[in-house]
């Protein structure tokens, strides 16, 4: 998850990234020493911590412009100053904290913070899953979609492709290159005959892949890529974690 800190004073930055990497020590902490200089960035955090009184461009107007592109980012007002707190749910704050404030404060309001920052990732992710189109395929008369999430892998048999999903298996008459070609960065095709999703792997080797129903061939001369790209899979993934 990513946090950033826009305040004047490098003092303020430095004590409240100290607060963070306390609690949260594996989050990414971006710093700006004006609205100017937050607005110039595009950044788009997933916290933000704004001081309100600021040389140049105040908090208050700082926040105004960093609405318009940015929705979803969480805001936390930071000042000494009460005054400001109706306007503060103008631009959709998060909270209003008072300066001077103690950890246990802190830390509550950067605990729900952070929480309503994963509901809302999960929301988005669930929306996404949603919307993303499903494969659809004919078989025995019948039109059926299968989202690409739920399938642990593809393998070429007879002239037919045959789906093993999470659910069922569901066979059709077409060809892998097309199914290939519909699938993302979190499938590979490591024999002509199959093609398999990195989400299901369990182990691997130079001739086959285990996943958690059935198992893979691997070409010998795909398994240097197979095993870079799935590393590559693995890193999105941590990263994505990191982020949760």
């Amino acid at each position: 998850m990513q946090i950033a800190i826009c305040d004047d004073e490098q003092e303020i930055r430095n004590m409240l990234e100290e607060k963070i990497k306390r609690r949260y020590p594996k989050f990414n902490v971006q710093f700006y020493s004006s609205g100017e200089e937050l607005l110039l960035s595009n950044s788009c955090p997933d916290i933000l911590l704004l001081d309100i009184q600021m040389e140049g461009k105040n908090g208050m107007e700082t926040a105004r412009e960093f609405r318009k592109n940015h929705k979803n980012t969480i805001l936390i007002f930071i000042t000494a100053f009460e005054e400001y707190v109706f306007e503060a749910f103008d631009v959709g704050a998060f909270h209003y904290l008072v300066k001077p404030f103690d950890d246990i404060k802190f830390n509550t309001v950067l605990t729900n913070a952070v929480k309503e920052g994963r509901d809302r990732k999960n929301r988005e992710l669930t929306n996404f899953k949603r919307d993303m189109p499903s494969l659809l395929v004919t078989t025995g008369g019948k039109h059926i979609a299968v989202h690409l999430e739920d399938i642990i892998y593809a393998e070429v048999f007879d002239r037919k492709v045959i789906l093993h999903t999470v659910y069922a298996d569901v066979e059709y008459y077409g060809k892998m290159k097309e199914l290939q070609a519909k699938t993302g960065d979190d499938f590979y095709r490591p024999h002509r005959a199959y093609l398999v999703n990195f989400k299901y792997i369990r182990k691997y080797d130079a001739t086959t892949i285990y996943l958690e129903k059935g198992q893979a061939l691997m070409a010998k001369q795909n398994y240097k890529e197979f095993v870079q790209l799935y590393l590559r899979y693995n890193q999105r993934k941590e990263r994505r974690n990191d982020i949760e």
